[in-house]
């Protein structure tokens, strides 16, 4: 049987609680954090992003990078779109996306040395 790991105390430490309560975010921008990881789970907008991470593209060269559908690749990008996690320019015909700033890559490449570390 597992052990449980739980306090046999129910002593309250309120130093800890003080000290912790005036760092931690509120609510309101820990349910907008959420949302915002939510958008890392999805596999296929996290092959989009590391290929945007290497170079703006197209909707075309990107579906055909990652050997999808159009019609796929554009509804992911719209959903990242949506979440500013990357922008668009239309340069004649062509639109060309790119991601929103360089957090996203670094958030990615944490990501990445996180799950490389516990290997």
């Amino acid at each position: 049987m597992k052990e449980e790991l739980e306090c046999e105390q129910t002593i309250i430490h309120e130093d800890v609680i003080k000290k912790v309560s005036k760092k931690i975010k509120d609510e309101d921008e820990l349910v907008d954090l959420a949302e915002f990881f939510k958008i890392f789970a999805d596999s296929t907008r996290i092959r989009i992003i590391n290929a945007l991470i290497h170079s703006d593209m197209c909707v075309c060269d990107i579906a055909y990078l990652l050997n999808m559908t159009h019609s796929a690749i554009s509804h992911q990008l719209k959903i990242l779109k949506q979440a500013k996690i990357v922008k668009y320019e239309k340069i004649g015909k062509v639109v060309y996306y790119s991601l929103d700033d360089d957090h996203i890559e670094r958030i990615f490449h944490m990501g990445v040395n996180h799950i490389e570390e516990r290997k």
